[in-house]
């Protein structure tokens, strides 16, 4: 029987490290990389335990060019801003196997009743802006450091209501929003009531909100007649939207993509000379409802003739969420060959679970804007089954996950889909904030 003080303890933080590791610390480092579950050591030692091998264990380090690792200066900045990407997890015989008190293929169960995988998931579920100990793997170690979220819900995520949502509530769900932290909050649509009855109320929600301070809210505007409503109801930034599938530009805004670059070229001069940003979104950026595969360099190309315009960012939609990491590789590699990746974001909906890998693939590419939903709202009124936008809460739990700073808090986004999700009589559409929701929601803040 393996008792709390005799477990043989044969991964710790290396003696020679700089700076020397609490054991709570030590609680939160993980395997290293490869290792087998069955195979995986307890995090840290209780106290008079330590019988590792020598050399076997954790080791602060910087990154040189080639990769080989070098000592950590005490003047190295960017470490001390992010020591998670500075620790290497060193992976070595471990010798006198023999002494060690289990075995190699034993499940070890701690005092308080969780296993080594579940202390994992607890770890990785409890990481915000905090000191990341342990995740240092090559894998993740060039995540960007910040990711700016786009909050696309009240425009996106209720345009396919069928029931009209009133005023006032689509009012409180951007006020809720913007006192998240989140950066940008897609207000509305001036778009024709004809063909998308749910934003009619575009004016009326504009007036009321346009004011509000410390974020953006830019909003849909299809054409010159769009921008100039638009701009008189207050709107400071604006978005237009071109498709990479010919087919769905047709049955969607009535015209080819070529009109469609020309309607928005027309827009582009107009938002230029009122100094108003102008936002591009390109739809069916994997695959197209009406056509199915949509080319890499459709993508490319209608990517590019956006930014050439003047938009300041172009966000990659992949509209129906058929799109999985080895799709999404391709197309953003075409994409990056003629804009700059800093200038791109992506846009990426659930239908098939792919969303979260198709973000983490997108910003292990260098990515660095995510656009998102609250509640995992919205659909494509013109892709028949269709679901949501990937879930913003959804996202922030990932990327507090991988400590990818977004300055959003986690607790009063999922009050916003609390608040929304009450309206509409439906159970949100976040994986995260279902969880959550009556179990540690009053801590999700300290995610």
């Amino acid at each position: 029987m393996l008792g709390a003080s005799k477990v043989a303890w044969s991964r710790l933080a290396s003696p020679a490290s700089p700076r020397a590791l609490s054991s709570a610390a030590r609680s939160l480092l993980l395997p290293g990389s490869g290792m087998p579950a069955l195979e995986r050591s307890p995090p840290g030692p209780p106290s008079g335990g330590d019988e590792r091998p020598p050399g076997d264990g954790l080791t602060e380090t910087g990154c040189s060019a080639a990769g080989a690792p070098r000592p950590l200066s005490s003047g190295d900045a960017a470490a001390e801003e992010n020591p998670c990407t500075r620790l290497i997890y060193q992976r070595q015989p471990a010798l006198h196997r023999s002494k060690l008190s289990f075995g190699v293929n034993r499940h070890i169960i701690y005092s308080n009743g969780l296993s080594q995988n579940q202390q994992n998931y607890r770890y990785y579920s409890s990481c915000s802006g905090q000191q990341n100990i342990g995740i240092g793997n090559k894998i993740i170690h060039d995540l960007p450091r910040r990711v700016k979220i786009v909050e696309v819900g009240p425009r996106d995520g209720l345009q396919n209501e069928k029931n009209i949502v009133p005023t006032h509530v689509k009012i409180e769900l951007i006020q809720i929003l913007a006192t998240s932290g989140l950066p940008v909050v897609e207000a509305t649509s001036f778009v024709s009531p004809k063909w998308v009855p749910q934003l009619a109320d575009a004016k009326d929600v504009m007036q009321v909100v346009r004011n509000i301070e410390g974020v953006s809210l830019p909003v849909l505007t299809p054409n010159l007649k769009g921008f100039e409503a638009a701009v008189a109801a207050g709107a400071k930034e604006v978005a237009v939207f071109a498709s990479a599938s010919e087919a769905f530009s047709k049955s969607n805004i009535n015209c080819t993509i070529k009109e469609s670059l020309a309607r928005y070229n027309d827009v582009a001069l107009a938002a230029k000379e009122r100094k108003i940003p102008m936002r591009g979104y390109v739809s069916c950026v994997v695959g197209c409802p009406v056509e199915g595969y949509v080319p890499p360099s459709n993508v490319a190309y209608v990517a590019k003739e956006l930014y050439d315009m003047g938009c300041y960012e172009v966000s990659l939609g992949d509209t129906i969420g058929v799109g999985t990491p080895g799709t999404v590789v391709p197309m953003l590699e075409a994409v990056m060959s003629v804009v700059p990746k800093e200038k791109l974001a992506v846009h990426f909906h659930d239908t098939y679970g792919q969303s979260l890998s198709n973000i983490l693939i997108s910003l292990q590419m260098g990515i660095s804007v995510v656009d998102s939903s609250v509640a995992g709202l919205g659909g494509c009124p013109y892709a028949k089954g269709a679901s949501g936008n990937v879930a913003t809460e959804d996202v922030v739990y990932m990327l507090n996950g991988l400590g990818i700073k977004t300055n959003v808090d986690l607790e009063k986004v999922m009050a916003a889909g609390e608040f929304i999700c009450n309206h509409l009589g439906r159970q949100s559409g976040s994986k995260a904030a279902t969880a959550l929701t009556g179990k540690v929601t009053a801590n999700a803040s300290k995610l």
